[in-house]
């Protein structure tokens, strides 16, 4: 005797704020836009290193290690089981990094928003600087071209 499951579609999951996920592409999508963060990393339940750091490259590369060193964070989703999204008593919403007995707890210090706001305006103040290089570049040969004429 066969049994057969209707052909019925299962939505994709939706969390928000909370809930735990599981797929590595949509870890790395969460995690992708993490910018300055403070860390706590437990063992067994126990406080084992925190600080703060700037996340500066997240990946999945099943034969990288997760590092955290130097007030940086490479993270590789691989290293980790899952991630359970949290909020704090304060609405802030948190993501643990789980892999068995071990939990990398990140806490955002910034919004997506504001690191992007970042971005651009590290972007215009190079431009800016950029033009004032050419400019003052400019000037310098037009009173050299001037100079040969006197």
């Amino acid at each position: 005797m066969t049994h057969h499951l209707p052909n019925a579609k299962i939505p994709a999951p939706c969390i928000i704020n909370t809930g735990v996920v599981v797929n590595k592409l949509d870890i790395r999508r969460l995690l992708a836009d993490l910018g300055r963060v403070r860390y706590i990393y437990t063992l067994e339940g126990k406080l084992h290193s925190e600080g703060e750091g700037d996340v500066m490259e997240v990946f999945a590369n099943p034969q990288r290690s997760t590092l955290v060193a130097n007030h940086t964070l490479y993270l590789n989703i691989y290293s980790f089981d899952y991630l359970e999204l949290k909020q704090s008593a304060e609405k802030q919403t948190y993501f643990d990094l789980v892999q068995e007995g071990v939990c990398l707890r990140l806490i955002p210090l910034s919004t997506p928003l504001q690191e992007r706001q970042q971005r651009c305006l590290n972007v215009h103040d190079i431009e800016v600087m950029m033009e004032q290089v050419l400019s003052a570049k400019w000037d310098a040969e037009f009173d050299d071209d001037n100079s040969d004429l006197l």
